[in-house]
């Protein structure tokens, strides 16, 4: 799976979000991901909270 800057991908198991009391939920669409320098995290929104997200965690939608 290929991931681009600006993909929307769904979020494949509840995570706790470090530093926060925010849960990211299994089944969440998180839009308009950004790429980071390391190839194994992005960058999304969830709650309106700009989070890091381990690419293996996702799954690329559509």
């Amino acid at each position: 799976m290929q991931l681009q800057a600006g993909d929307t991908v769904t979020i494949i198991k509840d995570l706790d979000v470090k530093g926060s009391s925010i849960v990211a939920k299994r089944g969440t669409a998180v839009r308009g991901i950004s790429l980071t320098d390391n190839p194994e995290h992005i960058e999304g929104r969830v709650d309106g909270q700009r989070i890091v997200i381990l690419t293996k965690f996702v799954k690329k939608s559509g």
